[in-house]
């Protein structure tokens, strides 16, 4: 969790830097959003400021743009043997995860504390809902169950959300923010987009799946009812 504050400190350098590469994704996700109008639904996406993005709708349906190769082939193959695709996790750096079927997972370029933590909540038969990390090594692993994360000050601010809003749904982590889902609310950690917040507090959705990336940002509910910026 540290190294998200220090890079926040960094975030007016990192906006300047950055701010071509992700104006350039946006203008780009006309792909994945011309998709989401024709679907009219849209339960979860995995985007980035500069690495591609992905939509994902009803069982397996998908549509992507300039993700890596790998994980574009991970998707296809899910997609022909019918596996349910619950959730993708795509990295600046292009590291990523996949959540299918009954547990099953999918991942390259993750930490090797994140992967023992996901072996051992597979291993127990724990049923993983949500998984988030960024480059530097900050994580969530969210089950039916347990929660737990890649150090105790994460870990001990998604507790006290869950004292204060009940159970923890999904979480969202970048190199610059944290935000985390509950039952009956929200927490905020680091740079979120203000565009976000408001929206959030405005909307009636039943909200299960969140993303960011900068400035640009994606909620739905379990249904696939969605709102977003990007």
């Amino acid at each position: 969790m540290k190294k998200i504050f220090t890079t926040i400190c960094l975030a007016f350098v990192a906006a300047v830097m950055f701010m071509p590469a992700e104006a350039s994704a946006q203008n780009s996700r006309y792909y994945i959003k011309d998709a989401i109008d024709e679907w009219g639904e849209c339960r979860n996406v995995a985007i980035t400021k500069y690495n591609g993005d992905i939509a994902l709708y009803g069982r397996n349906g998908y549509s992507a743009q300039n993700i890596p190769d790998d994980l574009m082939d991970a998707i296809k193959e899910l997609h022909e043997r019918s596996e349910y695709i619950d959730d993708i996790q795509l990295t600046e750096d292009g590291n990523w995860l996949i959540i299918y079927g009954d547990n099953g997972l999918y991942y390259r370029g993750i930490t090797k504390s994140l992967e023992r933590a996901i072996t051992d909540f597979h291993d127990d038969g724990e049923t993983i809902t949500s998984v988030t990390f960024n480059d530097d090594g900050d994580w969530i692993v969210i089950s039916t169950e347990h929660i737990q994360a890649s150090d105790s000050e994460l870990q001990d601010w998604l507790g006290e959300g869950i004292e204060e809003y009940g159970q923890l749904w999904a979480a969202c982590i970048t190199e610059e923010a944290v935000v985390a889902v509950y039952e009956g609310g929200y927490k905020f950690w680091g740079d979120v987009p203000s565009s976000l917040k408001q929206a959030l507090r405005e909307s009636s959705l039943d909200v299960y799946r969140l993303k960011i990336a900068g400035s640009s940002w994606f909620f739905a509910d379990s249904d696939g009812n969605y709102h977003y910026n990007m």
